[in-house]
């Protein structure tokens, strides 16, 4: 942690998550073998590759990357805006909701309590 902390000018490093940071927004790294223990947040622009071709990254924690417009259109819904806090992991739900299936059916929708979109139904 030191170590990034000292290079983080040099790296490009905005921000490091760890610790609390973390499992304020993830499960605990002691009990969950996919949460990382540290997370680092680059500079806005900057992409750590060694390659020459297309860069290309799946986004991270930056403003732009966070926050996302949805545009969901079906016939038999009325035009709607809504400006709530949603997130990713709602779709999946609220599409099998539209085609008439249990969103309940999948188990991260059961453990993680996650509801559909709203304004949806």
């Amino acid at each position: 942690m030191e170590t990034l902390k000292a290079n983080a000018a040099t790296a490009g490093i905005s921000q490091i998550f760890f610790g609390a940071s973390i499992t304020n927004n993830y499960y605990s790294s002691a009990t969950a073998s996919r949460t990382p223990d540290i997370i680092v947040q680059p500079n806005v622009g900057v992409v750590y590759t060694g390659s020459n071709k297309k860069q290309a990254e799946h986004g991270g924690f930056a403003h732009d990357d966070t926050n996302v417009m949805l545009l969901v259109s079906n016939p038999s819904m009325a035009q709607n805006t809504n400006y709530q806090f949603v997130e990713t992991k709602q779709v999946a739900p609220t599409i099998l909701k539209f085609l008439g299936l249990d969103p309940n059916a999948l188990d991260a929708v059961k453990m993680e309590g996650t509801a559909v979109l709203p304004g949806s139904f």
